[in-house]
């Protein structure tokens, strides 16, 4: 899924220039404007997205069952619940088998869509054995239904900082549809360990996960 609005805004900053480069010569200056921040972004997707492709196939799936753990710590009792996951793409951990876990202890499952650029995704609900379409991407979608409003929202992370803003493909979509839900559900990131970083440089329109999960 698409994600954090990396092409679009200007740049908001709190604090005042920081002279650490006068102290320390090895010290990085942060970006000082958005076109710089944006540069930025874009490079460390690029790195961090190399880097979840080079984990081999094995290691990711003992990294996914272990997200899953601790999905099911985070969220508790999920029957009744409207649980988003994601279809993976890219070397993204693969909760597809923990979905099939939601159903059978009483919750309902649904997968993000991609309406179009600039606007909120949607949400369908979809169970394993339903059908699908291609989406965005090439991404499976469900073929049909009305939209629902998740309990929880599981959001794959390219990159994820210490106060919880996580870096994504540069969509937007995913701080867009948060921002315009009436009622704000469970956001979870979830990524594997090697997906932290310092910071994402994060802007006014960047929206935090309320959990994060990695493996």
């Amino acid at each position: 899924m698409g994600d954090d609005r990396d092409d679009e805004g200007p740049a908001q900053y709190a604090s005042p220039p920081c002279f650490m480069h006068e102290l320390d010569p090895a010290f990085r200056a942060p970006p000082a404007d958005w076109t710089d921040i944006r540069r930025w972004r874009k490079a460390e997707r690029d790195r961090l997205i190399a880097a979840r492709l080079a984990i081999p196939a094995d290691a990711r799936a003992a990294m996914s069952a272990r997200i899953a753990a601790g999905l099911d710590a985070t969220i508790g009792d999920v029957a009744g619940r409207m649980i988003s996951f994601y279809w993976p793409f890219r070397g993204e951990p693969d909760l597809r088998p923990w979905a099939e876990t939601v159903k059978a202890r009483g919750g309902r499952t649904a997968l993000p869509i991609v309406v179009e650029k600039g606007r909120p995704l949607i949400f369908r609900a979809w169970k394993q054995g339903e059908k699908l379409d291609k989406g965005v991407w090439n991404i499976p979608i469900p073929a049909q239904g009305d939209p629902v409003l998740p309990d929880v929202v599981i959001a794959p992370v390219v990159g994820i900082d210490p106060d919880k803003y996580r870096l994504g493909y540069g969509g937007g979509f995913f701080d867009r549809t948060l921002a315009s839900m009436p009622r704000k559900p469970l956001v979870i990131g979830v990524g594997y360990e090697m997906q932290r970083i310092p910071t994402i440089y994060p802007q006014a329109h960047d929206v935090p996960m309320g959990e994060v999960v990695l493996g």
